[in-house]
């Protein structure tokens, strides 16, 4: 899948909306990227999907939760084996898991992620698999707000790969690309 056809199942979703947003770091922004609205579009779900499983070899794909729930199901589903899901903290109730699903012993994971401005929510599911012993040095986001996140990830040994940037995204909803 190219990164030409996710941004146009991305754009087809009108997942991108211009005004003032509170972002989920605590900045503003004068664009929002609507996730939902793409995750919850069969074709275009289906298509990032497609996307992040030609990226993922062997290794066991990890979900933050949860706005990346969506595609790591998807994903999973695509690749035909078991993924993870990250909590962003360990839940009070019933096994108190942070990490939901089984955890692989020697396979390395690879953390998706929706989108991604300052990398600390990335940065945090990383963390805790680590913590849980799994070798962890990739992220797969759908959008890089080019904010940071490649920078602090890479500060920790993680690559951030991106299959659409805020820049290529933005360019091709005013039709500069």
């Amino acid at each position: 899948m190219t990164t030409d056809a996710v941004i146009g199942r991305i754009l087809a979703a009108d997942a991108v909306s211009f005004g003032e947003f509170e972002l989920s770091h605590g900045g503003t922004s004068d664009y929002y990227v609507d996730t939902y609205r793409f995750e919850t579009d069969p074709a275009c779900l289906t298509a990032i999907a497609a996307a992040f499983a030609d990226r993922i070899d062997t290794a066991t794909p990890a979900g933050v939760a949860v706005g990346a729930v969506p595609l790591v199901v998807a994903t999973g589903l695509q690749l035909d084996r078991p993924y993870v899901i990250v909590r962003k903290q360990r839940k009070e109730h019933g096994t108190g898991n942070r990490i939901e699903g089984s955890l692989p012993a020697t396979t390395p994971v690879v953390v998706l992620e929706d989108v991604t401005t300052t990398g600390q929510s990335a940065l945090g599911a990383v963390t805790a698999l680590r913590d849980a012993g799994v070798t962890v040095d990739r992220v797969l986001v759908v959008i890089n707000r080019q904010e940071g996140a490649t920078a602090l990830l890479g500060d920790h040994g993680v690559t951030l790969e991106a299959l659409v940037t805020a820049e290529e995204l933005l360019a091709a909803r005013d039709g500069r690309s």
